[in-house]
């Protein structure tokens, strides 16, 4: 097996895909509406993420699994994800996902998107109804940059090798712990931090950027 080049780690919510995976959990509950204005919030770092998370999930108490698979038909890959991930591939490079976001959705999607790995939070079940509870640890800032870390020591591939994509605050410091970290679709804090700001919202422009 040859080894891999390169890593590229990229957020899910408005970075993989177009939506916000938890606003639409919300809409199932009838409050996307608080939910949007929490998530925009958090994305901009004006509150701790993990906190947010827990107010945000609290509202979803109630939402039966089913609508999970509702859920997955709204999903709108994000513009140039497929030739994206191709091209990694083709150069050699692994292709993975952090998420603030829910295995149940990602679970679905990121295979058909050509990603390699993928972290993401769960949501605590009941007969069959979310609890409103997140289970288990929360995948936050420091997840992120500890996941992409791990990925990239398990495949050999040095620091510098790394590239990050992320849209909020809580993709700060995964940017910062790769070689490369790319704005994109992103909050000022995060463009004003980026190595460099991706400006259209089609992901296969970052294929000239790849090691």
């Amino acid at each position: 097996m040859t080894a891999a080049r390169f890593l590229v780690v990229l957020d899910a919510d408005s970075t993989l895909i177009r939506n916000e995976v938890i606003e639409l959990l919300a809409d199932e509950a009838g409050r996307r509406d608080e939910v949007q204005a929490a998530t925009e919030a958090a994305m901009r770092g004006e509150v701790d993420f993990a906190t947010s998370l827990r107010s945000r999930v609290a509202a979803l108490e109630g939402v039966p699994v089913s609508a999970f698979a509702r859920v997955r038909d709204r999903i709108e890959p994000t513009p140039g994800v497929r030739e994206l991930t191709a091209a990694v591939h083709e150069r050699g490079g692994v292709v993975g996902v952090v998420s603030g976001g829910f295995h149940e959705i990602l679970d679905h999607i990121a295979p058909g998107l050509g990603v390699d790995r993928w972290r993401a939070n769960r949501l605590d079940v009941v007969a069959d109804a979310l609890t409103g509870r997140v289970d288990g640890d929360i995948v936050d800032a420091a997840a992120k940059a500890s996941y992409l870390r791990e990925w990239a020591a398990e495949l050999g591939i040095a620091p510098h090798a790394t590239v990050a994509i992320g849209d909020g605050a809580n993709d700060l410091l995964m940017m910062d712990a790769a070689g490369l970290g790319l704005a994109f679709n992103a909050k000022p804090a995060v463009r004003a931090a980026a190595s460099l700001v991706v400006g259209s919202q089609d992901l296969s422009q970052v294929i000239p950027l790849l090691p």
